[in-house]
């Protein structure tokens, strides 16, 4: 009897956690399905764009125009704050991007020998704050560079600059 009654206890005092947590107050991105960074309560849009593909021996390079992104932040571990309504944040992906004749690129190896260099997602991790609004964050620290965010199967890029 006294299990029931302390398992009875810890259920409601777990339902009454539940009903106190408070809802999110921060600030709120301005457009739907494009990642902002987030600086303390200030919101700066990533620069959103599509990456060309170029084949080339034994690779394919994902292209973004420009050696730089005009979206920047100081922070080694970006958070992002993302409004979805098409964009599915578990589908998002981080990675580095390198700086090569004055674009920015990631190179995808298609010799299966190679395969093993090929880029893999940086750690993302997603918070979901309320319906619709989530919060994505860099789970390492980035050095300083060029990255993007981009949605799994597309070539739809979210860049910015860590310096």
């Amino acid at each position: 009897m006294n299990r029931r009654l302390a398992f009875a206890m810890l259920f409601a005092s777990g339902l009454l956690l539940g009903q106190n947590q408070k809802k999110y107050s921060g600030p709120r991105p301005e457009k739907a399905d494009m990642p902002y960074l987030l600086h303390a309560s200030n919101l700066v849009a990533t620069e959103v764009g599509e990456a060309s593909e170029e084949k080339r021996k034994d690779e394919v390079a994902n292209i973004v125009k420009g050696a730089a992104s005009t979206a920047r932040t100081p922070l080694a571990e970006p958070i992002f704050l993302l409004r979805s309504e098409k964009l599915s944040p578990d589908k998002v992906e981080l990675y580095a991007m390198s700086v090569k004749n004055g674009n920015r690129e990631v190179v995808i190896p298609t010799n299966p020998k190679k395969a093993k260099n090929a880029p893999k997602p940086l750690r993302l991790s997603m918070t979901r704050l309320e319906e619709g609004l989530y919060r994505l964050e860099a789970n390492q620290w980035l050095d300083n560079g060029e990255y993007c965010l981009s949605p799994s199967g597309t070539q739809q890029v979210f860049c910015f600059q860590v310096y």
